[in-house]
């Protein structure tokens, strides 16, 4: 079986829905595009800054959910990436272990990654929030005016290449907007000063309920390959 089809197994969709000639392998993504850091690297390239920046979001008690949660979910992955990958808060799996995207969803995201040849040690997966509100529910716009600038100095760090919003709450959070995500994904928005390039698809727990879209969102997941690679 070629590397095509394995991708496609593995993210659970049809060879059929493929319209288009597959882009560059994986061990071409890595190497043009984010090749991995060793540990050493990584901590020459991470600085006082970054470390001191987890620091203060690990004891944050800006807002009240610092109350109820049990560990911060700062994130994970290079910080010296090209793709960052944002979310909305974490959800119980994740205030336990202090990880983003972990239990089912996480396991589908990584899939995701690794149908375009990513994992999660060349690129870097936060939220907007770093605390899980209860319950699941949406964060509140106290919570994200409060969590923003952790995210920023995030972005300011990193200088990613490209941002990917994960599913709607993050997607109209970060571009400041109500619009549907249906009517946001297939376009190409610029975040922040440094008008980084932003494009939005699914989360990944929406797909979980949702499997029909996605055949979508490997469409956007192809445009996020393609991007990289420019």
């Amino acid at each position: 079986m070629d590397k095509k089809s394995i991708y496609l197994r593995e993210f659970d969709i049809p060879q059929y829905s493929l319209r288009e000639p597959f882009l560059p392998s994986a061990a071409e993504i890595a190497a043009k595009a984010m090749p991995n850091l060793t540990a050493e690297a990584v901590s020459l390239e991470v600085g006082s800054d970054w470390l001191s920046l987890q620091q203060q979001v690990s004891v944050c008690q800006k807002c009240p959910l610092c109350q109820t949660r049990k560990n911060t979910v700062f994130g994970v992955g290079n910080p010296a990436a090209d793709l960052m990958l944002i979310g909305e808060a974490p959800g119980a799996t994740e205030d336990e272990r202090g990880e983003p995207f972990v239990g089912q969803a996480g396991q589908l995201l990584d899939k995701m990654m690794g149908a375009i040849g990513l994992s999660r040690e060349n690129v870097f997966i936060t939220n907007i929030l770093k605390c899980r509100p209860p319950n699941n529910r949406d964060p509140l716009p106290t919570e994200v005016a409060e969590c923003m600038p952790y995210l920023m100095q995030q972005i300011a760090h990193i200088k990613p290449k490209l941002i990917l919003a994960l599913g709607r709450v993050a997607a109209q959070n970060l571009l400041n907007t109500q619009t549907p995500l249906g009517r946001l994904r297939g376009d190409t928005f610029h975040f922040g000063a440094a008008k980084t390039p932003l494009v939005v698809t699914y989360h990944p727990a929406y797909l979980l309920r949702n499997p029909a879209d996605k055949r979508n969102a490997w469409v956007d997941l192809q445009r996020v390959q393609k991007m990289l690679t420019e």
